[in-house]
């Protein structure tokens, strides 16, 4: 399958692999990440990947965007990579009325109870394709066809941190207050994004996610902990 090599100003080149949501296109996406990573180009700061296409930002004082096309071309071609690591998170999620303002909207608008709702998604193995919109946000597929709806037609002004939602068959948590138009089926009391952190985001692309019922007395115990940094997010190696 051929890939494009797009410029993206003076110091960034976007490799794009396609043109849909498929999580063997994000695949080819987080290895050549991991590749590029590994390689040590010269010049070559960070890369960012997205759900079908890797941007590579690089020092235009040490190399170029030709350059930059060449290395890439031959790890494409050439390049051999060990197995990825990744990380399962079993993230908390209350999904009480409290939390869930937007549940009883989904259960009509899908035909389903709430508890096949919350049944269906806390039994979901989610994927991690991206990380965009805002600090820490997860995009993470695949949604249960069931529950699969568009965004809301009235997007939030704020909407709270650690919401939990859906949306055109991804699910999502919102990492700190922002506006949003996703629909917000319940919560979670962890903390996906903080500034103390060495790496300030929780969660990576490729890393994947299961939510874990909780109640309402239970959110608000690991909120306390968490807010006194005693609580760790149970987590392993990811071995899909």
């Amino acid at each position: 399958m051929s890939v494009r090599f797009l410029p993206a100003g003076d110091t960034a080149i976007v490799v794009e692999f396609g043109d849909g949501i498929d999580r063997a296109l994000n695949e080819r996406v987080l290895r050549l990440g991991a590749l590029v990573r590994d390689a040590g180009l010269p010049g070559v700061i960070e890369t960012l990947p997205t759900f079908r296409s890797l941007m590579i930002h690089y020092d235009p004082l040490v190399t170029c965007g030709e350059n930059v096309v060449a290395a890439i071309g031959d790890l494409l071609d050439h390049g051999v990579s060990g197995p990825r690591q990744s990380k399962l998170w079993r993230i908390p999620a209350c999904y009480a009325a409290t939390h869930a303002p937007d549940l009883e909207d989904v259960a009509r608008r899908t035909g389903l109870g709430t508890g096949e709702i919350i049944r269906l998604h806390s039994n979901t193995r989610f994927q991690i394709y991206m990380i965009g919109f805002s600090p820490g946000f997860p995009y993470m597929g695949d949604l249960p066809q069931p529950l699969v709806l568009p965004r809301r037609t009235d997007p939030r002004v704020r909407v709270p941190a650690g919401s939990v939602a859906i949306a055109a068959g991804m699910t999502s948590i919102y990492p700190v207050e922002s506006p949003g138009g996703w629909h917000l089926i319940g919560a979670t009391p962890v903390r996906l994004f903080d500034l103390r952190w060495p790496r300030p985001a929780l969660l990576s692309p490729g890393d994947a996610v299961t939510f874990e019922p909780i109640d309402a007395r239970e959110f608000e115990l690991i909120h306390a902990a968490v807010a006194t940094d005693t609580y760790v997010v149970p987590c392993e190696a990811n071995n899909p």
